[in-house]
């Protein structure tokens, strides 16, 4: 009992030491870590977040590029306005165009009322155009629009609209690739390009990781209502270490779920991490 109170306090110490030293040097703790891949990302957010530069976060996908794009939002003059993610390649063409512009009552079957879409909604805040690769021809224009004139027309509308927004873009995809290949507009690109941010892979800050699975095992050990401080075992942690990670921070987080449910005592060992063999890596 001692031991296993010890070690929850030194748990306790060790994060809110880890959230002190965050929210000092970032005002952002959610962003867990301290290795120099992730260092030279959040500094490269320091210096662009006051601005009202467009950011293009560029990384693959479980990274945690929504929380660099919250980062930005968080550390700039607009922090007190609202953020607005949309996740581009989880809506139909069809509707995404709907969701981003909004459209007027009769503009087609089913638009029993008008309807505000996200641009309009975010007004002085900011919006984030997540895997914004995957925007079709026709809606990367109506977006190089906005970007360009700070106004559009919502769908089945007349009326143009201007907004004052903060766009940040993310994307898993090589857009400079896409552009060669013509699937993505070049003047948009250079748009939305404007201050890129690289955000690293799991496996480039391995140094992260002891910190950011003892953060899921206290954060979902809570959320599953589990009794007393669980530990991770140094084999579960060695083995952690060594994975390649190629579904990143949210595999990471998936697999410490996993683990506990699959270990039933106060231990995390490396049989209930469950990691499979080596897998090709995320694009």
């Amino acid at each position: 009992l001692i031991r296993r109170a010890l070690q929850h306090r030194s748990l306790l110490r060790e994060n809110l030491q880890l959230k002190e030293r965050f929210s000092r040097d970032l005002e952002f703790p959610e962003i867990i870590g301290g290795s120099p891949a992730l260092r030279r990302a959040l500094d490269q957010v320091r210096r662009v977040a006051p601005t009202d530069a467009t950011v293009l976060l560029e990384g693959e996908s479980g990274s945690g590029k929504e929380l660099f794009a919250r980062a930005v939002h968080h550390l700039s003059g607009r922090k007190s306005q609202s953020f607005f993610a949309i996740n581009c390649a989880a809506i139909p063409e069809t509707l995404l165009e709907s969701e981003l512009f909004g459209y007027e009552k009769g503009a087609f079957t089913g638009a029993a009322s008008t309807k505000r879409g996200k641009f309009e909604i975010a007004d002085r805040g900011t919006l984030f155009l997540d895997e914004v690769g995957d925007l079709s021809p026709g809606l990367q224009g109506k977006v190089l629009r906005v970007i360009e004139q700070k106004q559009f027309e919502r769908v089945g509308g007349t009326e143009t609209r201007r907004v004052d927004i903060r766009l940040v873009a993310a994307t898993n995809k090589d857009l400079k690739a896409l552009v060669a290949a013509g699937g993505f507009r070049q003047d948009l690109f250079f748009r939305l390009s404007v201050f890129p941010v690289t955000v690293p892979p799991l496996r480039d800050r391995r140094d992260d990781i002891p910190l950011l699975a003892r953060h899921f095992v206290a954060r979902i050990a809570a959320e599953q209502k589990r009794r007393g401080p669980i530990r991770i075992s140094p084999e579960a942690l060695q083995a952690l270490t060594a994975h390649a990670w190629p579904g990143n921070v949210r595999e990471l987080q998936n697999t410490i779920e996993r683990a506990l449910i699959l270990g039933e005592g106060d231990t995390l060992l490396p049989e209930h991490l469950q990691l499979p063999a080596a897998l090709p890596r995320a694009s």
